[in-house]
């Protein structure tokens, strides 16, 4: 079963984030707390917005977290999923391809068209996965980010940001 997160999920979606990136080998690299996911998802001005996969008991076993961009060039909104996780233990049971049919249907239903994520090079099975339901690679296009000392440089931590 797929349903939209509650507040009461915070605790098993921070798990979850937690195993991904174990998963992902950057264990170390997660600041975020329960609290920040809560004031994300679910605070004043919600940034983000996530679904839950759930066992026949219920039992959270993965969870879409993701948000709205936008495209000049289609001139409306789409998706972009930040992270798709199952727990190991429940692969192959259809919640991932669950989860994007989700998000799928809500770009269909609110007009946006594009669906888009990102993939680790490394991560075969995903690739495979994603491949398998029409997914296509962007190739052409190289994912750039700013954080840290970096990001506070350019944005005015030493006082040479936007306009210098």
């Amino acid at each position: 079963m797929i349903r939209t997160a509650t507040p009461d999920d915070v605790p098993v979606l921070h798990a979850l984030v937690r195993e991904l990136a174990t998963y992902e080998k950057a264990l170390d690299e997660v600041v975020a707390t329960e609290e920040h996911l809560a004031q994300a998802l679910f605070g004043d001005r919600p940034a983000a917005y996530a679904h839950v996969a759930t066992a026949d008991d219920g039992e959270a076993i993965g969870f879409a977290l993701w948000f709205l961009n936008f495209s000049t060039w289609r001139g409306v909104h789409g998706i972009y999923l930040e992270d798709l996780y199952v727990r190991p233990e429940r692969r192959g049971g259809g919640h991932g391809k669950a989860l994007l049919t989700e998000l799928a249907r809500i770009c269909v239903e609110r007009g946006y068209e594009r669906l888009e994520w990102s993939v680790l090079n490394w991560n075969a099975p995903s690739i495979a996965f994603y491949e398998s339901l029409g997914a296509r690679p962007q190739d052409e296009w190289t994912v750039y980010r700013l954080t840290d000392d970096a990001l506070a440089r350019l944005g005015g931590g030493d006082g040479r940001g936007a306009g210098a």
